[in-house]
Parts: structure tokens; C-alpha cells; sequence
């Protein structure tokens, strides 16, 4: 990128943080106007399961992704380029695509301005663990001033980052209402050039290796540095991070109270990068998984991941055990006109062990979420709201046995 654009973004970024969007958006205008000759962007319409795909593995690229990542004006999905444009509402004729990564970070700063997000502290940090380094957003309610509180692990998507899913799922907003922190790890490009947790790989599927080391060991630092109740500590994700929180509940079933996974894939449906996308398809061959409870939530028009993929972890988590019965399918229609068919299995004690969501006609995206994060569908259910519920009800006997 040019020096002149660079600075161009730095002041915009600078002002749109300090709430003063007019003057962003002004500085943007002049900024773009000598971007407008600029060879178009390549059009992401109708390739969303490319560009959105769960697991592009480290080193392989489809040959749209490669396409578009072989221009200098690259373009992200049509979707961020639609949020930018209506969050700085820049004149007819500005091509917002050929700012420097497409207006994504513009898009970032924009979602962690004054005003939109709550008021309480956003920390940016990182953990090392002898299999890696990555790093992580922590957030800390207003509400938060010593005491023992419950503790949230957010895996996002591919190609999203902390600041992205944490936008999107509203979960800092929902950290406000019950006094919880949440984190956000974020993948590291040099581990997957998508920002794909690597769920599908087989050095990353067991206990004390690979990324499930580093999460937890980001899980410790974090009980170990703040007032966390032990016992509360939960674990969710999207697509490739929810199948990594997938992975998280089999190989850290002593370390999480519960699991919420979206539109992701059960654990060890894959082994490697073949396998991957054919689970993506068929759900694959999941191995046993253990007893922690479970809130599924699935669309079933999801040209990403396909809907067997919830029936697949519902019935890895149902071949662990600890079920004596269930209620519905119910199917519901929410405010909006969505509906949904919610289907809840209980143990013997009548607690509510495993739930699911099949979102009708919904795509791949997190339900319920903000327009200002990247995959994400405004209409209902909640996501964010339904997890926390589920996660709430549940906790474990003492916590893990610290480190």
C-alpha cells in the first residue's frame, strides 16, 4: 500500500475510535478519491462458501481464494463491504474495496468505537505454551471488581479475528448484563493462513499438544491472573472455532463446565485436510466426546458446513451417556418471522445435559449478532443469549485441578 493511503487509514482509524465519524468519513472521501481508478474489486458475490469456508488448511487455497489473493485490491465478502458503506456512508462511486484490506480494519475500529460497544475494559494480551503463541482479547465488565466471576472462551471463525467475533456475537454486551469475562484467542497466520483453527489435524485433537494446549493454557493464565470462579468456566465458537471448541470439551473435559458449538463439527470427524471437507459435507465419523453439556446451534440452509453436522454432535454427546429423556422438537417462530426447532435432552436429574437449534432457512452465520461483525445474521435466535443461558445453569463439581 501506498504511504499516502497508509496515513490516509491511520488518521481515519485514529478519528473513528474517538467517536468523530463525520471527520472519518470525510478524510475517507479524499482519501478514496484517488482510489477510483483503481481496477475493480473482484466480485465475492455467490462465493461465500469460498471465501467463508470452515477449514482452509495452512498452505492450500482454493482457486477463488487464490484468484482473489493474487490482486492487489483483493476484496473481502460482499457482506463487510455493505457494513463499511452503511457505517461511513461514503459517496456513490467511492470503492471502499480498494482500501487497503478492504476496509476491514476500518470496519474493526468502527465496532469497538465509543458508543457502541459497553464501557468496560477491553485488554489486548498473549499466552506462550510450548506449542505456540497467540494472542487474545480479554474483556472486563464495569460490573467485574474482584469478585469470582464466570469466565467465557469465544473461538471465532475463519478469517474473522478477536475484535471481529467479539463485535459480531454482542458477547461483551451480554458480559455487562451477568458480570462475566470473556476472552477472544485469536488464530495466528503463520498457524493457518485463513485464521482456521486447525480442528481437522491430527496434532491438534489431543490433550497437552498443539492449539488445545495453547487455549487451555490461555484458559489458566487467564483463572490465574483474574478472580474466576473455577467452577464456571465455559467454552463456545464459530464454524472452524466451534469445531475446535468441539475439540476443546473432548480433550479438556475437566477444565470447561460447558461447550456451545455454531455452526461447527463434532470432534475428530476429520483427520486431515481431505477428510475435513467431506465432514464439512457429511458430518464425517466423530469420535466418542464426553459428558459435558452441549448447546448446539445450526442452520439448515448452511451451504458451509451442512446441518448433519449438529445431528452428528448430538449424537456424539448422546453416545457418552447421561440422558434419560428429551423435549420436542418444538419448532418456534421468533419476533422477527425466523423460526427455529429447538430440541432439549435432560439427564436423570431433569438438568437440560444437551440442546440444539435448527435455525430454518438460516445460512452460515452467528444468529442473532451485529451487522458490524462478519458473519453474522441479525435475526433470531440469539445465539449469544441462548449459550449464556444454557452455560449458567451448569458448573462443575470443583474446577480443575490448577496447573
Amino acid at each position: 500500500m501506498s504511504n499516502d493511503t497508509n496515513t490516509t487509514m491511520t488518521e481515519a482509524l485514529r478519528l473513528t475510535r474517538a467517536g468523530r465519524l463525520g471527520e472519518a468519513t470525510a478524510l475517507l472521501r479524499q482519501g478514496c478519491a484517488g482510489a477510483k481508478s483503481a481496477p475493480p474489486a473482484t466480485s465475492t458475490t455467490g462465493e461465500r462458501d469460498d471465501h467463508g469456508r470452515l477449514a482452509l488448511p495452512h498452505g492450500v487455497r482454493s482457486h477463488d481464494a487464490a484468484r482473489r489473493a493474487s490482486s492487489p485490491h483483493a476484496a473481502p465478502s460482499d457482506g463487510v463491504l455493505r457494513r463499511v458503506e452503511t457505517l461511513l456512508a461514503p459517496p456513490p462511486g467511492i470503492d471502499l474495496s480498494a482500501l487497503p484490506d478492504g476496509g476491514r480494519r476500518l470496519r474493526s475500529a468502527t465496532a469497538t468505537a465509543p458508543g457502541d460497544t459497553p464501557d468496560g475494559e477491553i485488554r489486548h494480551l498473549h499466552h506462550t505454551e510450548a506449542a505456540g503463541t497467540r494472542h487474545y482479547d480479554l474483556y472486563l465488565p464495569t460490573g467485574y471488581t474482584g469478585q469470582r466471576v464466570p469466565l467465557v472462551v469465544m473461538l471465532h471463525g475463519g478469517s474473522q479475528d478477536a475484535a471481529d467475533f467479539a463485535a459480531g456475537t454482542r458477547m461483551n454486551q451480554l458480559a455487562e448484563r451477568h458480570t462475566l469475562l470473556v476472552a477472544y484467542p485469536e488464530q495466528s497466520r503463520s498457524a493457518n493462513q485463513g485464521a482456521y483453527w486447525n480442528w481437522f489435524s491430527t496434532s491438534h485433537q489431543h490433550t497437552g499438544v498443539g492449539e488445545p494446549a495453547i487455549i487451555a493454557g490461555i484458559t489458566h493464565q487467564i483463572m490465574h491472573d483474574q478472580a474466576v470462579d473455577h467452577t464456571r468456566v465455559y467454552i463456545a465458537g464459530l464454524s472452524a472455532g466451534g469445531a475446535m471448541a468441539a475439540v476443546m470439551a473432548a480433550t479438556y473435559p475437566d477444565l470447561y463446565a460447558a461447550v456451545g458449538v455454531h455452526s461447527g463439527i463434532a470432534y475428530r470427524a476429520a483427520h486431515d485436510v481431505g477428510s475435513a471437507f467431506a465432514a464439512m459435507r457429511t458430518g464425517g465419523t466423530p469420535a466418542p466426546t464426553t459428558t459435558m453439556p452441549l448447546i448446539v446451534i445450526h442452520g439448515d440452509r448452511d451451504r458451509t458446513v451442512a446441518a448433519i453436522n449438529a445431528d452428528k454432535l448430538i449424537a456424539s454427546r448422546r453416545a457418552a451417556g447421561d440422558f434419560t429423556s428429551h423435549h420436542g422438537p418444538l419448532t418456534v417462530t421468533d419476533d422477527s418471522g425466523r423460526s427455529y426447532t429447538r430440541t432439549v435432552h435432560n439427564n436423570h436429574t431433569g438438568t437440560a445435559v444437551a440442546e440444539s437449534f435448527i435455525v430454518h432457512g438460516g445460512d452460515h452465520a452467528w444468529y442473532g449478532g451485529s451487522p458490524l461483525g462478519s458473519y453474522t445474521d441479525v435475526q433470531g435466535p440469539d445465539a449469544s443469549a441462548e449459550m449464556i443461558r444454557f452455560f449458567l445453569d451448569h458448573h462443575t463439581a470443583s474446577g480443575p485441578a490448577s496447573r
